[in-house]
């Protein structure tokens, strides 16, 4: 078992016009999301989601306009996912940020965790995710215009 943290970010990386990046998984080809990862001891969310975007995008996350959305989501790890937290695990608390980048950028992707990355208008980035509380997160960016 591991000893993952079960409180998590997700970062909707986004551009003013509703543009919104998408990464593919390298461990589920298929599953589109946006920057997501488990904070580790010690940090602050806002540390834990400048550093996600630097490790999966290549993106300095400071360098533009980063918010905590504030909210968050509850949801059951996924049992394919669960031997990375401490026995007996079985629910993580994902907090919500947005970063509003000028304009599509190119990133660079994490070598061995994600496979492509595109950038796709809200609403089909939002059909797009595998995890509903991405989808969720990508659909208040729509409908709210952040």
């Amino acid at each position: 078992m591991g000893d993952k943290i079960p409180v998590s970010v997700l970062v909707v990386i986004h551009t003013p016009d509703g543009q919104v990046l998408l990464l593919e998984r390298a461990d589920h080809p298929g599953w589109w999301q946006s920057v997501t990862g488990s904070q580790e001891a010690g940090e602050s969310l806002l540390e834990t989601a400048v550093r996600e975007v630097a490790e999966e995008t290549g993106l300095d996350a400071l360098a533009h306009d980063l918010r905590d959305w504030n909210y968050r989501n509850v949801y059951a790890i996924y049992d394919c996912y669960r031997h990375r937290y401490p026995p007996g695990t079985t629910h993580n608390t994902e907090h919500v940020f947005g970063l509003t980048v000028p304009a599509a950028l190119p990133v660079r992707l994490a070598a061995g965790e994600h496979l492509a990355w595109q950038w796709l208008p809200w609403q089909e980035a939002a059909a797009r995710c595998f995890s509903p509380s991405n989808a969720e997160a990508i659909r208040r960016l729509g409908e709210v215009g952040r």
